[in-house]
C-alpha cells in the first residue's frame, strides 16, 4: 500500500543542525526508550527462533507438487509464426484463437521447434511475431518432451522497472533512500522465508505475521531513518499499532466469522490443504497490509514532536502533546482515505461483480467477499488513528523525561561547582 499526499518524513533539511545540548537530550532520551524496545526485541528473536520454518515441505507444498509432472522447467520461447483461427462466438460476440510456432530458447530443450494452440483470453492481449513466451516442459511425457503455454515473459518491462524506481530513490533522497531499498529487500526476506513458510505450517498466522512484522519494522525503520530518538519514538509507536492491529483483527475476524474462502487463489489453497487456517490468513493480511501506513504516521509524528521540542525546549509535555496532535490530525484525515482507496483499488473487479447482481446494498456489504474487505479497512484504520496519539504522547514523554534528567544533572553540577568556590 502506498501513500499519496505529501508530508515529511523527517526534520527540515533548510533547519539550523540540532545543538549539542538537544543532542544530548536525544540520547538520554533513546535510553529511556530502550527500557521498551529491547524487551519487545527479545521478544522478536525468541519468536524468530522458535517459529522459523524447519525448512520441510508443508502439506500443501506436497500436494502442489503432486500437480506438475515431475521434471518440470520453465524455458522461454520465441514466436515464429502466428496463425488466427475463429474459435467460438459466445453470447453473438466472435473470439479468436491461435496457433503458434514457437522455438525454445534454454534449458535441456533449447532449440527446439514446437506448435501450441492458444485460446481466446490469451491472443486477446496480443501475441505477434517475436514475442518471448513462458512454456511448461514435460520431459516425461509418452513421445518425447510435451510443451505448453504458460504465462508472458515480464522479465524485461519489470526488471526496467525496478531499475528506474531505484535510480529515482536513489537520486532524490540519496543514502537514506538507497538504505530504505535495502529495508525493503529485507521485508521481502522475512515474507519469503519466514511469514509465508511459517503461515502453512500450522503455526498461529497472528503470531508469525507479528513476529515478521516486528522484525521487519525494527530493522527498516531503523536503516532507512537511521538511529535517533525520532526514529525510537517511532518505534514504539508503530508496534503498539501492530499489536492493537492483531488483537482488534482476531476480535472482528471471529465476530464476523470470516472464513477467508473469498478468491480463487485461497479456494485453490483450500484444496491443497483444507486444514489451514483460513480465517488466521484474513488476519495475517491485515497485520502485514498495516505495516507501511503505520511506519509513514508514526515517523512523521516522531518528527513532529522531537522538532518542536528542539526549537522550543521549555514546552510542557501537554504543550508538545497538543501541537504535536495538530500536525497528526491533519495526517489521520488524508491517511484514511489512503487506506479507503487502496482497498478499493485492490477490490476493484469484487466491486465490479456486485454492481452486476442486482442485490440489495446491505446483502453486498455484509457479504463474505466485501465484509473481509471492509473489516481489513476498518482495522487498519483504527490502528492507524489509535497509533498517532500514542506515538504523539510517547515523544513527548521521553522528551520531557530527557529534559527532567537534563536538568537534575545540570543542578548537581551547580552544586559541585558552589561548594568548590565556597571552599
Amino acid at each position: 500500500m502506498s501513500s499519496t499526499h505529501a508530508h515529511s518524513h523527517g526534520p527540515d533539511p533548510d533547519a539550523p543542525p540540532p545543538t549539542a545540548e538537544a543532542l544530548g537530550r536525544r540520547r538520554r532520551a533513546v535510553w529511556l526508550m530502550l527500557l521498551i524496545l529491547v524487551p519487545a526485541a527479545l521478544a522478536t528473536v525468541i519468536g524468530l527462533v522458535a517459529l522459523w520454518p524447519d525448512g520441510e515441505p508443508t502439506r500443501a507444498e506436497q500436494v502442489a507438487a503432486t500437480y506438475l509432472p515431475p521434471g518440470t522447467t520453465y524455458p522461454d520461447a520465441r514466436v515464429i509464426s502466428v496463425e488466427r483461427v475463429e474459435c467460438g462466438d459466445p453470447g453473438g460476440v466472435p473470439v479468436t484463437c491461435a496457433s503458434v510456432v514457437v522455438e525454445v530458447l534454454d534449458g535441456d530443450g533449447a532449440g527446439d521447434f514446437t506448435q501450441l494452440d492458444l485460446q481466446s483470453d490469451v491472443v486477446a492481449n496480443g501475441v505477434a511475431e517475436g514475442d518471448t513466451l513462458v512454456l511448461t516442459r514435460d520431459a516425461g511425457a509418452e513421445g518425447g518432451p510435451s510443451y505448453q503455454f504458460f504465462d508472458y515473459e515480464r522479465d524485461t518491462p519489470m526488471i526496467a522497472l525496478a531499475v528506474g524506481f531505484a535510480v529515482v530513490v536513489g537520486l532524490v533522497a540519496r543514502l537514506r533512500g538507497l538504505a530504505s531499498l535495502v529495508g525493503l529487500a529485507f521485508a521481502f526476506f522475512v515474507l519469503l522465508q519466514f511469514v509465508l513458510p511459517g503461515l502453512l505450517a500450522y503455526d498461529s498466522p497472528a503470531l508469525v505475521s507479528l513476529v515478521g512484522s516486528a522484525a521487519i519494522m525494527f530493522v527498516v525503520l531503523y536503516l532507512a531513518h537511521g538511529f535517533s530518538a525520532r526514529t525510537t519514538t517511532a518505534l514504539v509507536g508503530t508496534l503498539f499499532g501492530l499489536s492493537l492491529v492483531a488483537v482488534l483483527g482476531s476480535l472482528s475476524v471471529a465476530a464476523a466469522r470470516l472464513t477467508g474462502l473469498t478468491s480463487e487463489e485461497t479456494a485453490q489453497l483450500n484444496s491443497f490443504d483444507p486444514t489451514l487456517d483460513f480465517s488466521g490468513l484474513v488476519l495475517a493480511g491485515i497485520v502485514v497490509a498495516g505495516l507501511g501506513v503505520l511506519n509513514d504516521v508514526t515517523i512523521t509524528q516522531a518528527s513532529a514532536i522531537w522538532q518542536l521540542h528542539e526549537v522550543d525546549p521549555s514546552m510542557t509535555w501537554r504543550e508538545l502533546y497538543t501541537r504535536g496532535m495538530t500536525v497528526g490530525r491533519d495526517h489521520i484525515a488524508s491517511t484514511v482515505y489512503t487506506i479507503v482507496f487502496a482497498y478499493a483499488g485492490a477490490a476493484l473487479p469484487l466491486l465490479l461483480l456486485f454492481e452486476v447482481y442486482s442485490q440489495p446494498w446491505q446483502v453486498i456489504v455484509t457479504s463474505s467477499a466485501l465484509a473481509e474487505e471492509v473489516i481489513r479497512t476498518m482495522v487498519g484504520a483504527i490502528a492507524l488513528v489509535l497509533a498517532v496519539p500514542v506515538t504523539t504522547a510517547a515523544g513527548a514523554f521521553f522528551a520531557k523525561a530527557a529534559d527532567t534528567q537534563a536538568g537534575a544533572a545540570t543542578e548537581r553540577g551547580l552544586t559541585v561547582l558552589r561548594a568548590r568556590f565556597a571552599r
